[in-house]
């Protein structure tokens, strides 16, 4: 009796995000910038990111899609915020775990709010709206790693 509660309760998160999305809009002083948009359903984002003695000092994202591309983003843009960058791959890869059905990484503490994405493992056909913002995000590390090196 208890799973239907919770099922709602999450989807009432993933709303909430979606209606009322966290750390949207454009930033002036980004460090990279990445544009991503998914061919197969029209969602899209673009992600900024600053960085600061090696932590993720900002991040915002603008763009349009499903409740679930779009709460996503929102959830992960307030994970990332303070966080060493060396962690943040990490938590993108264990996004993807979950993504792909992985129940020890639904139940990750360190996922916050994102847990309440992991019934989208069930769709198939949604992972990809999921997964947009982190496929963002890997690009993101790798364009701040690639300027990293060049200097």
């Amino acid at each position: 009796m208890q799973e239907p509660q919770l099922n709602s309760l999450y989807q009432q998160l993933i709303l909430e995000h979606y209606r009322n999305p966290r750390n949207k809009g454009e930033m002036d002083d980004s460090q990279v910038e990445v544009h991503m948009r998914n061919p197969s359903c029209g969602d899209e984002i673009k992600l900024q990111l600053r960085v600061e003695h090696g932590r993720i000092a900002d991040v915002r994202f603008t763009g349009q899609g499903c409740s679930i591309s779009q709460a996503a983003v929102s959830m992960m843009t307030q994970l990332l915020k303070g966080k060493p960058v060396d962690d943040v791959g990490s938590m993108a890869d264990r996004f993807t775990e979950m993504m792909h059905g992985d129940e020890e990484a639904a139940k990750d503490r360190r996922m916050g709010d994102l847990r309440a994405l992991a019934g989208v493992s069930r769709f198939p056909v949604r992972v990809k709206c999921a997964l947009l913002g982190f496929d963002a995000l890997q690009e993101a590390l790798r364009k701040l790693g690639d300027s990293s090196t060049e200097n």
